[in-house]
C-alpha cells in the first residue's frame, strides 16, 4: 500500500508542476505590455442594490475618470435604502450619468442578471466596462487602461479586482491570497486560449458579445454568474484578452469575518458547478492535487517510507509554486499575501472542502 501511495504522490507533484509552470507560468512569466491608449466610446455599468454607503463614496470617483468619451449607467435594482435617491442626485450632478430604475419583477425578483440586462440595453456605447457598486478604481486612468486592450478581434477583457489591505488581519491575507490565486488561474487559462471565468468587479466586453449569446438567458435562473458564467459561455481563444497594469485595478472592501467570507465562497463554488465540463475537470483536478499533496506526505512520513525523497519532493513543489505565485503577486501588487503561503494554502484547502460539503446539504444565498 505504501509504495502505491508513494507513486501517487510523485504523480501529484508532477500534476502540480504542470499547473504551476506550464499553465500558471503563462501569466507569471509574461512580459508586461503597454497598449496605445484609445478613444473609443465606453459605457461604465454599475448595478447596485442597497449600497447607499458605497455609492456615495465611489460613484464620484468613476464620474471623474480621465477619459474623453464615456458614460456611466447606474442601475438601481429595487433598493429599499437611499441608493436610488443618491443615484438621482448624481444624475443631476454629472452630465455623463444615466439612471436605470429596476422595479421588483415577480419573474426575476432579486435577479442581478435581469437588472444588468436592462442596463446593458440602455447603454448608448458599444464598449461596456463593468464594476460593482462596492468597488473603486485605483487610478483615474482605469477606463483608459482597460479600453486600450480592445481590438477588432479582442472584444472581452479580463481585469483584476483586488481587495483592500487590512493591517494585522490574517483573514485579510487569506482573502487576498485566494483572490490572487484565482486571478492567476483565470489570467493564465485565458492566455493559453482556454478562458473560463472573469470577475464582475473589473471586466469589459463589446455589447455584441452579450447579444451573440442571447445575454444571460441560458443561465438566468442561476442567481449568480453574471460575470464568470458569461465569460465561460462567450469567451473564446480569439476574442479574449487580459489587462493587469497597475492603473487598471479596482479595489473593494473585503469581508471582515470568517462567516461572511465563507458564505461568499459558497456562492462562488456553487456557480462553478455550471462551468463547461473541461473547466470543471481542470479546476477539480487542481484542487484534488492540492488536497492530496497535503494528505499523502503525512501518511508516508509517519511510516518513514522513502522519507528523504518525500521531503525533497515537498521542497521542490514549494520552490516552483512559491516562485510562480511570487512573480504573479509582484504583477498584481499582492506580495505580502504570499509570505504565509504554506499555511494559508492549507487553510484554503480545508475551507474549500468544508464549502463543498456544506453546499451539498444547503443552497447558498445570492444577490441581496
Amino acid at each position: 500500500m505504501l509504495p502505491l501511495l508513494f507513486y501517487v504522490f510523485i504523480g501529484i507533484v508532477f500534476i502540480q508542476f504542470l499547473y504551476y509552470i506550464v499553465v500558471f507560468g503563462k501569466f507569471a512569466f509574461a512580459k508586461p505590455k503597454k497598449n496605445n491608449l484609445k478613444r473609443i466610446p465606453v459605457s461604465v455599468i454599475v448595478c447596485a442594490k442597497n449600497e447607499e454607503e458605497n455609492v456615495a463614496k465611489f460613484i464620484p470617483i468613476l464620474a471623474t475618470q480621465n477619459y474623453p468619451d464615456f458614460e456611466i449607467i447606474l442601475i438601481d435594482d429595487a433598493s429599499s435604502d437611499s441608493t436610488l435617491d443618491l443615484f438621482e442626485a448624481f444624475e443631476k450632478e454629472y452630465s455623463n450619468i444615466r439612471l436605470v430604475k429596476v422595479a421588483n419583477n415577480e419573474a426575476f425578483w432579486g435577479n442581478k442578471k435581469f437588472a444588468l440586462t436592462l442596463g446593458i440595453k440602455a447603454a448608448s456605447k458599444e464598449y461596456l466596462l463593468f464594476t460593482d457598486a462596492d468597488c473603486y478604481p485605483t487610478s483615474e486612468n482605469w477606463i483608459a487602461e482597460m479600453s486600450s486592450n480592445f481590438t477588432m478581434q479582442k472584444t472581452i477583457i479580463l481585469g483584476y479586482g483586488a481587495y483592500e489591505k487590512i493591517p494585522k488581519s490574517f483573514l485579510n491575507k487569506i482573502i487576498r491570497f485566494e483572490t490572487l490565486l484565482t486571478a492567476v488561474q483565470y489570467f493564465s487559462w485565458a492566455k493559453i486560449g482556454m478562458p473560463y471565468m472573469g470577475v464582475g468587479r473589473n471586466m469589459a466586453y463589446k455589447k455584441e458579445e452579450f447579444f451573440n449569446v442571447n445575454g444571460f438567458i441560458d443561465h438566468m435562473k442561476i442567481r449568480s454568474g453574471d460575470d464568470d458564467l458569461f465569460v465561460n459561455q462567450a469567451a473564446t481563444k480569439k476574442n479574449i484578452t487580459t489587462c493587469f497594469t497597475p492603473d487598471s485595478f479596482t479595489y473593494s472592501k473585503p469581508k471582515t469575518s470568517f462567516k461572511d467570507w465563507f458564505t461568499q465562497k459558497r456562492r462562488h463554488v456553487a456557480t462553478a458547478n455550471f462551468y463547461k465540463p473541461f473547466d470543471r475537470v481542470q479546476l477539480g483536478l487542481f484542487y484534488c492535487s492540492q488536497l492530496l499533496f497535503v494528505l499523502l506526505p503525512i501518511v508516508l512520513l509517519i511510516f518513514q517510507f522513502q522519507w528523504i525523497i518525500v521531503l525533497s519532493l515537498i521542497g521542490f513543489r514549494y520552490i516552483f509554486a512559491w516562485t510562480v505565485l511570487g512573480l504573479s503577486a509582484g504583477k498584481l501588487k499582492e506580495k505580502d499575501a504570499i509570505y504565509w503561503f504554506p499555511i494559508i494554502e492549507i487553510i484554503l484547502i480545508f475551507t474549500q472542502l468544508n464549502v463543498f460539503i456544506t453546499n451539498i446539504f444547503s443552497k447558498p444565498v445570492h444577490w441581496k
